[in-house]
């Protein structure tokens, strides 16, 4: 069964989004974090390999949803054409029990 968050939260003051999955596991996945693996083309190319961008701007304006299985993470610079599916970010919540 695919876990799900049951609820997503920006904290501007902490400079992370939280998430709440479907098996009760919290996720905190700063800014910059979300921001340097945006899974977009632009940003990973095409090779399949994944790779970690450094970004000057991590500001989060909004996080929109894409149908049910995504989010679209809206960029102080302009960026937004990354489509984060919900088993990319449970893939790769940074908290020390998934590391």
């Amino acid at each position: 069964m695919a876990v799900y968050p049951v609820e997503v939260a920006r904290q501007a003051d902490e400079r992370s989004v939280r998430m709440t999955w479907s098996d009760d596991h919290v996720g905190e996945y700063p800014f910059a974090y979300l921001r340097g693996w945006c899974p977009c083309a632009e940003c990973q190319g095409h090779g399949g390999e994944k790779r970690y961008i450094h970004a000057q701007n991590t500001d989060l304006d909004r996080i929109s949803v894409v149908g049910n299985y995504a989010l679209q993470l809206h960029w102080g610079d302009g960026h937004e054409t990354g489509i984060y599916s919900y088993q990319y970010l449970r893939g790769m919540c940074p908290c020390d029990s998934c590391q």
